[in-house]
């Protein structure tokens, strides 16, 4: 199916009342948040002119971890944001709302 399709068939679902059951809502969110964390890792690793194997070592980590965190396929845990935050000479910002989900470093002032 082509995008244009596709798009058609989203806005006559939406027209006709459809709605997506709890599980997949849930689900998602859950991508939506990952996605909006693997960006915020990308776009401030750029900002300060890192490579993912830079960042690596500036926080403990593997260069294929960096890779998997920036293409939202891990699941971070504390610790792991911690030191991602640590890494990126920044504090981190999660925001969670039902249907919003805000994920942003805020850099450390310089000492």
């Amino acid at each position: 199916m082509n995008h244009t399709r596709w798009k058609l068939a989203q806005e006559k679902k939406a027209t006709e009342g459809y709605a997506e059951s709890a599980e997949v809502e849930a689900e998602r969110a859950e991508i939506r948040l990952a996605m909006a964390f693997a960006k915020a890792v990308y776009d401030r690793r750029k900002e300060l002119g890192l490579s993912q194997s830079q960042l690596a070592e500036r926080s403990g980590l593997t260069q294929a971890k960096i890779s998997r965190v920036e293409g939202a396929d891990a699941v971070p845990t504390l610790p792991l944001l911690r030191r991602l935050a640590r890494a990126l000479d920044a504090s981190l910002n999660i925001a969670l709302g039902d249907d919003h989900e805000e994920v942003t470093f805020i850099a450390r002032p310089a000492a």
